[in-house]
């Protein structure tokens, strides 16, 4: 997979992927990330990629030209899945899409700016709109190292245990039970007898029922879209 990023400011995505899982990832070869100044893509002798909005509203906004030819160059040299610009009203980041562009090939991020980029942009060029909250960043920056990280980590091979991420918190639209380790008894505070049992059947029954009651009172909306049974009683 290639994730290429588009910015006016690359040097606030140089630490999010130059460490830890996201950095061996690369390391592996399982993903390429690249980051683009977009600036450097601008025809202004300032290099100038923003002006004021027609209408006299208040508010810069991001113009065509530079993110358009940036774009155009990186589609003459691969194919892209995906075309997907950070703005507060785009959809929803949820688990399940990070699923699904996690098998995807090549993705474009573009990144928002002062009151986001020219309309003509997202009617012609941006194939995907994605938000990742009711709230408003100064940049999409953040939001697009949120994107890749949740991405990435799902790819076969970035995880030393892959299953690990099968238990994350919303996948089957439900939050990870309660998790603990060593030592059992610590000054009084005992870890479930349960999860010591050895009872394999028994603990994943009392996990799955845990992730049902802490999504209960944490999130219900995610059940909405869950049958609140069991994946080993779905099988029968």
């Amino acid at each position: 997979m290639r994730i290429d990023i588009l910015t006016v400011l690359p040097k606030l995505l140089e630490g999010p992927f130059a460490d830890s899982i996201l950095k061996r990832a690369q390391d592996k070869g399982l993903v390429e990330v690249v980051v683009h100044d977009i600036r450097k893509y601008s025809t202004n002798k300032h290099q100038k990629v923003d002006d004021y909005a027609y209408g006299g509203n208040a508010g810069m906004v991001m113009t065509i030209q530079p993110i358009h030819d940036c774009i155009k160059q990186l589609q003459s040299e691969r194919e892209y899945d995906e075309i997907i610009y950070l703005t507060p009203d785009g959809e929803t980041w949820k688990q399940s899409m990070a699923n699904y562009y996690s098998m995807k090939g090549n993705l474009i991020m573009l990144c928002g700016h002062y009151k986001g980029v020219d309309q003509r942009l997202r009617d012609h060029v941006i194939t995907r709109e994605i938000s990742i909250g009711d709230f408003v960043l100064s940049g999409g920056e953040l939001g697009a190292a949120v994107l890749a990280d949740s991405i990435i980590r799902l790819i076969p091979g970035v995880l030393n245990d892959e299953t690990s991420a099968l238990s994350d918190s919303f996948q089957d639209n439900l939050l990870a039970p309660p998790v603990y380790t060593r030592p059992a008894d610590y000054q009084g505070w005992k870890v479930p007898e349960i999860l010591t049992s050895g009872n394999f059947a028994e603990i994943e029954a009392w996990l799955f029922e845990e992730s049902i009651k802490r999504t209960q009172e944490r999130r219900p909306d995610l059940l909405d879209n869950q049958d609140a049974e069991p994946k080993e009683k779905k099988a029968k």
